[in-house]
């Protein structure tokens, strides 16, 4: 895997039409490290995420990789330089296999790439990823919600990121089912040295694998720490947070 890089999000000004969900919002996010951002619904979780991997255009403020000015990129172009956005829902593709949506995701990877290049970032995909290896034919409509959450990871995955955007990657699954995706998440960081980028309501298990803690409300950094500092900070849980 390539190695990771810095993000960050300096001044972000962001909406749809004339409403506006991000406020100047500022994060960093360190290279190698987990950086989870939360908050309660409509705090602007998902169009942080967006603004930063392209999907939507901000409309004031700058976003850099590596130092880079990137903000300007479409999402093409965005997961060409190496920033993989795995978006809520468990947005497989249905109607193809297991493997034919981790092809898709190799589309992503910059330059042209062998066969025996795709077939070694299949292989990794399957040895990471076991229970997919054994459903590789079947539709991404037949998995379990776990195993859909499993295979749009690991389709970004195929690309090579430098950057992994998560957003609400334990929405809708099972506490146990939702463990196993955070324990990936720690190990994708401490093992891969991938940048990732947590989106998460379920801030206590966020904050129990994240690196540092950003917290939305309103479209606003209300507070931004060491993740154990966040989770220690009784008043800042309760407030905005829910534990």
């Amino acid at each position: 895997m390539p190695a990771s890089a810095s993000l960050e999000a300096d001044g972000l000004v962001a909406g749809y039409g004339e409403v506006v969900a991000l406020h100047g919002v500022s994060i960093s996010a360190a290279a190698g490290a987990i950086t989870a951002v939360l908050g309660a619904n409509g705090a602007g979780k998902t169009t942080l995420l967006r603004a930063v991997s392209g999907l939507i255009r901000p409309r004031r403020g700058r976003v850099l990789l590596g130092g880079e000015q990137v903000a300007i990129r479409s999402p093409e172009q965005m997961a060409r330089t190496g920033v993989a956005h795995v978006p809520e829902g468990q947005a497989v593709i249905a109607e193809l296999t297991v493997e034919e949506n981790l092809r898709v995701g190799m589309m992503a990877r910059p330059g042209r790439r062998s066969r025996s290049d795709r077939a070694a970032a299949l292989d990794q995909a399957y040895q990471r990823f076991r229970p997919l290896a054994q459903r590789r034919r079947k539709l991404a409509a037949t998995l379990s919600g776990g195993e859909r959450q499993m295979l749009v990871i690991a389709r970004a995955l195929t690309s090579q990121p430098r950057v992994l955007l998560l957003d609400e990657p334990s929405l809708g699954l099972a506490p146990r089912v939702m463990a196993q995706v955070m324990d990936l998440v720690l190990q994708l960081s401490r093992e891969n040295g991938l940048t990732i980028v947590l989106v998460e309501q379920n801030a206590r298990s966020a904050l129990a694998v994240a690196d540092h803690g950003v917290v939305l409300n309103l479209g606003r950094v209300v507070a931004s720490a060491d993740a154990e500092a966040l989770a220690a900070d009784v008043a800042l849980r309760h407030h905005y947070l829910g534990f």
